[in-house]
């Protein structure tokens, strides 16, 4: 392959990931035409992308771009990305698709197999990519920390004065039963 052609792919792939903050690389041995085609249409389906890229290529693209990836540039590499704004969104889609794809091949999982993910850049284990909060969730989170002090703070500012006017109402009404029974 000439220099000018590699150059030419590998400036195909930085303009496909340079927005791309998030991806799960996959390896696929021994996996069908059908069902490789059947796994890309159902990923399509969730706006989720596959696309195998030749290692030495991708490992230099990636580094430009800054995505330091480890121990993952053996045996074939399909790249997916898309599926949602969050990696665990696209980690779930990636194993949806895995596991019904079991269901008609049970050999699948030693067929394709994940190797990595990467959130915001940065190299994680499928298993985290599986776990980590989405945008939402980590929003929620924030507020329900932010408002849980606030909240306890409320309730014993609230909690003496209330007591008291309880204490008050009560006295108020012996006071006036009293009076009505003199």
């Amino acid at each position: 392959m000439s220099k000018l052609i590699k150059q030419m792919q590998m400036d195909a792939l930085k303009q496909t990931f340079s927005n791309v903050k998030n991806l799960v690389l996959l390896t696929q041995d021994k996996l069908d035409a059908v069902t490789e085609n059947q796994i890309r249409l159902n990923l399509r389906k969730k706006n989720v992308r596959l696309h195998m890229v030749k290692n030495s290529l991708a490992r230099r693209v990636f580094d430009e771009l800054g995505v330091r990836l480890k121990d993952v540039w053996s045996g074939n590499t399909v790249v997916a990305w898309g599926g949602g704004e969050s990696i665990k969104e696209l980690s779930r889609e990636i194993e949806a698709a895995i596991k019904e794809a079991g269901k008609k091949d049970p050999k699948i999982a030693e067929k394709l197999k994940v190797k990595t993910a990467v959130a915001e850049g940065e190299q994680v284990t499928f298993e985290q990519a599986l776990t980590m909060p989405t945008r939402l969730e980590a929003i929620g989170e924030l507020v329900a920390l932010i408002l849980g002090p606030g909240s306890a703070l409320a309730a014993c500012l609230q909690g003496p004065g209330a007591q008291l006017a309880s204490q008050i109402e009560s006295k108020t009404k012996e006071e006036n039963a009293a009076a009505a029974s003199a």
